[in-house]
């Protein structure tokens, strides 16, 4: 059989990887064990000490030269940093999944952003995002009325700027809720935390950064993450407005900004990062 008889959803893929820490290390493993129809073509790290274990051929040492090797799918699991740099770049050359959504709370990259998506596609893990196409369908339609999501963490997992990092370090109480308000403003002052939220913002394109509310809390009990989603949807005659709440508890490690159960579904989301075309798609 021809290689133009393969159906697409079955033709492989080249991936580069940008980004070695805990969840690129995870997913470059289960990419070279496991046959996804996903191909490792290059990884990137900030420090090329992290890549001492990899192929040479494996290793790009200059994330300017991304394009020498034809990749179809880059992946980004480094730091907003990278987006900003380079989103639009990747997304002119092969489709591009954005690791740190909350990159995209920045208005003018939010925009160059989707404008680069014109070319290629550009996805946005779901994560921890419990519902995220049920909430995309309802801000399609334009029935989706307000969205909050609130986290909880134990401060330790907890990497903050600013006064929310200072009301951290002096908290006294076992919980303290750090912020209460639009997505848009938390995001630069929790970036590495609330990828959830912003994931949330994305999918509810008809309210946005600014409609969505986002609220972090801080809680010295935790042994986990714990996310509480509320959609509030269309009303009645006698004002009676449908609404979901949903709370996800995922076990996380003393420290991790990242739970356990986060790391299977970012890759079920590079798995399903395929076949959509140009625009922003969940995954």
């Amino acid at each position: 059989m021809s290689n133009h008889s393969i159906p697409k959803f079955q033709e492989r893929r080249k991936v580069g990887i940008v980004g070695f820490g805990h969840i690129g290390q995870y997913i470059y493993r289960e990419l070279k064990n496991n046959d996804y129809g996903l191909d490792v073509a290059f990884v990137w790290n900030r420090s090329v000490d992290k890549l001492s274990g990899l192929q040479e051929n494996e290793i790009l040492h200059d994330l300017n030269q991304f394009f020498e090797r034809n990749v179809d799918l880059i992946i980004e699991v480094a730091h907003i940093s990278i987006t900003e740099q380079f989103g639009a770049k990747f997304l002119s050359k092969c489709d591009f999944m954005v690791g740190s959504p909350t990159a995209l709370a920045n208005k003018d990259l939010e925009a160059q952003l989707y404008s680069a998506a014109n070319n290629n596609g550009l996805y946005v893990p779901a994560g921890a995002f419990w519902g995220a196409e049920d909430i995309q369908k309802m801000a399609s339609q334009g029935s989706l009325k307000a969205l909050k999501v609130t986290m909880k963490k134990h401060p330790s997992s907890l990497k903050l700027n600013g006064e929310l990092a200072e009301m951290v370090k002096n908290m006294s109480g076992e919980t303290l809720v750090l912020y209460d308000g639009p997505v848009r403003d938390l995001c630069p002052l929790a970036p590495s935390n609330v990828n959830t939220m912003a994931c949330a913002a994305i999918a509810a394109s008809n309210l946005g950064f600014d409609k969505v509310q986002g609220c972090l809390v801080a809680d010295k009990r935790l042994a986990c993450h714990i996310i509480e989603i509320d959609v509030v949807g269309p009303s009645n005659n006698n004002g009676d407005c449908f609404t979901v709440r949903t709370v996800r508890t995922n076990p996380s490690q003393s420290g991790a900004v990242t739970g356990n159960e986060t790391y299977a579904s970012f890759l079920q989301s590079v798995k399903r990062a395929r076949c959509k075309g140009p625009g922003v798609h969940l995954c």
